[in-house]
């Protein structure tokens, strides 16, 4: 009876087996695929390293201005003032000089009266007009003034450039130009009517001989600076440009100087920044409004000077921050790798895991069958006994 139940148990096809079997996917040669699609996450920490890493480079080319301040102790030494100053009289009618507190006259001796015309050439216009709109953006971009410390000897020159050819118009204006040493105080420049003379009670200016209708203090300041003279430096005033239909025009600037002693690597000099305000107005003593007509330039010295110093960063940093950038993407790429390897972990265990129930609920099925399709049998055979 037991032979009975074992030869109508169900059997199984071995050829379907062996079918199944060989339909199984076999697993890729890893060496293989890592030859043919190389890690994305690697490439990408290779390009940023090198990016960065490149520009990184620019930086260390790169250098920046230092500022530091200390007091002047320095006073006993002499001020030099250049001076480039066109103005709209006849060089006979005017007179240039230097008064400071301490009451000492500088004459004009080491100053040039050139007699020019005081109209530009479409040229010099032109350059005006340039040097004009560099003063506007250092103004407005103060750390453009580093880029013209670092291009020193590099800029073309500073200087109103000469008239193409010789002109027929009358020489109208005069040109008062060159260099004194004054003390290291305040003191007052001043372009007025009339050659100045000095006595023991004070200072004057012989205008007596000069008409009034010849007043005219339209003005042109092509270059006015304090110290050492160096080219590709653009100040405050250069290029200023001023024009009144008045005869009783008073101007004034009030000038600042701040003495700066400039260390790059191209050139080390004792030079001078100064600010300055400007003011102008109309003599008329029934008003109120009293002074003489003429350019006035009052200047004051501080007692702080900067040192400007171009600085270089060191290899050693270079070095140090290059290591940074590398140990730093590696560190990076390495937690974003092990984040998404877990999450598409996770996502592929769930997966997984539902494949694995779905098969594990399909074989339990069968064995039920299995299971309900033998217990009939055995019933018929107990039966039989």
């Amino acid at each position: 009876m037991i032979k009975e139940v074992t030869d109508r148990a169900p059997e199984y096809n071995t050829d379907v087996m062996i079918q199944e079997v060989e339909s199984i996917p076999e697993p890729e040669d890893e060496a293989s695929v890592s030859e043919e699609s190389p890690d994305p996450v690697s490439l990408i920490a290779f390009g940023a390293m090198a990016l960065l890493a490149f520009f990184e480079f620019f930086v260390y080319r790169d250098t920046w201005m230092k500022y530091e301040y200390e007091v002047d102790k320095d006073y006993s030494s002499k001020l030099r003032i250049n001076i480039d100053i066109t103005a709209a009289m006849k060089c006979q009618h005017v007179g240039a000089d230097i008064l400071d507190l301490a009451e000492t006259m500088i004459t004009s001796n080491g100053l040039q009266y050139e007699p020019v015309i005081f109209d530009l050439t479409p040229q010099q216009r032109m350059w005006q007009r340039t040097l004009l709109l560099i003063q506007n953006r250092l103004r407005e971009e103060h750390a453009l003034q580093e880029v013209l410390y670092k291009s020193l000897l590099k800029g073309g020159p500073t200087a109103l450039p000469p008239r193409e050819y010789a002109s027929i118009e009358p020489l109208n204006a005069c040109r008062v130009h060159g260099h004194v040493y004054v003390n290291k105080v305040a003191g007052n420049l001043h372009v007025t009517v009339g050659k100045p003379i000095h006595h023991p009670q004070g200072h004057a200016h012989i205008a007596a001989f000069v008409s009034h209708d010849t007043y005219n203090f339209s003005h042109r300041i092509d270059h006015l600076s304090f110290g050492e003279e160096i080219p590709g430096i653009i100040n405050p005033l250069d290029g200023t440009e001023k024009i009144t239909y008045n005869h009783n025009q008073m101007f004034q600037y009030f000038i600042t100087v701040v003495p700066t002693r400039l260390n790059t690597y191209k050139i080390s000099a004792d030079t001078h920044q100064f600010s300055v305000t400007e003011r102008e107005r109309v003599i008329n003593h029934a008003t109120g409004s009293h002074g003489v007509s003429g350019i006035f330039i009052k200047y004051d010295t501080s007692s702080l000077m900067v040192t400007v110093s171009e600085q270089h960063m060191p290899l050693w940093q270079f070095l140090v921050r290059l290591c940074g950038i590398i140990g730093g993407i590696f560190s990076t790429t390495g937690m974003l790798h092990g984040l998404v390897g877990l999450f598409f972990d996770v996502i592929c265990c769930r997966l997984k895991l539902g494949v694995y129930r779905r098969e594990e609920v399909q074989l339990h099925n069968e064995m039920n069958n299995l299971n309900n399709h033998q217990t009939p049998l055995l019933a018929e055979a107990v039966l039989q006994e």
